[in-house]
């Protein structure tokens, strides 16, 4: 039987999902996870080789648009962290260190007010199921006993994530319509919007979906836009992005 600090935060978590009425899910880990470490804010973010990563939960905007950054630039301490399988630590963005290893994402992090970015890989044994991000507004490492919180939070989301993949769900919405895992219905727009805007330039451009997937972040990072935003003016047909990786044109 699970003992000791594992249990507390198990129960914290449980006791943050009976709060909103739903059964356990990786949200509530989410928010518990920026609790106990005692950060700014938290996100959740899902890895899959079938399609590009999406963002499942946030406890705040600039959670959301660190996540989002991070994911259209193709750089920051999130991506190191499933490359890696380690948890990946940046107490202070500002040190010079940040600046040189991340050159995209850490000039834009701290324009949104950003200080510290700490990430934690979800896997079990071999399979990556996402990544956990926690950034504070403060620079300073983690406490080695919110560091062992991190951890143990990090292994509850992954298991909830592979359990929902092993029962079909997919993080999107559930038989009722309504998001999974806690998801918001704002983040279930964005991850839909991005997926069709995806599929639409793989039929565009005769390119697959990882090619796809890049060319739109690429455009989102010359356009200095957000990718939500860019994939809802593809699905609208507002744009369509022509054979230049980093360009694109009207429709």
């Amino acid at each position: 039987m699970t003992s000791g600090r594992p249990a507390e935060l198990w129960g914290l978590v449980a006791g943050q999902a009976a709060e909103a009425g739903r059964r356990v899910s990786v949200a509530d880990v989410c928010a518990v996870a920026a609790e106990a470490t005692q950060v700014s804010g938290a996100w959740v973010t899902m890895a899959s080789g079938r399609g590009p990563d999406f963002v499942m939960c946030v406890t705040g905007p600039m959670g959301e648009q660190l996540a989002e950054l991070q994911q259209t630039l193709g750089e920051g301490p999130c991506n190191d962290a499933l490359a890696s399988a380690a948890p990946v630590l940046a107490a202070d963005l500002e040190d010079g260190a940040s600046g040189r290893r991340w050159p995209g994402f850490t000039p834009q992090a701290l324009r949104l007010g950003a200080a510290a970015v700490f990430a934690f890989p979800l896997s079990i044994g071999a399979i990556q199921a996402g990544v956990m991000g926690l950034y504070r507004d403060l620079p300073g490492p983690l406490p080695p006993a919110r560091f062992g919180d991190g951890l143990i939070l990090a292994d509850a989301a992954a298991m909830l994530m592979l359990d929902r993949a092993r029962h079909g769900g997919n993080g999107t919405a559930a038989a009722d319509g309504q998001p999974v895992d806690g998801q918001s219905p704002d983040l279930a727009v964005h991850r839909a919007e991005i997926d069709q805007a995806t599929g639409m330039i793989t039929v565009q451009l005769g390119v697959d979906i990882a090619e796809a997937f890049a060319r739109l972040r690429a455009y989102a990072y010359a356009s200095d836009r957000r990718l939500a935003d860019v994939a809802r003016d593809i699905v609208a047909r507002r744009l369509r992005l022509d054979d230049n990786p980093g360009g694109g044109g009207g429709s």
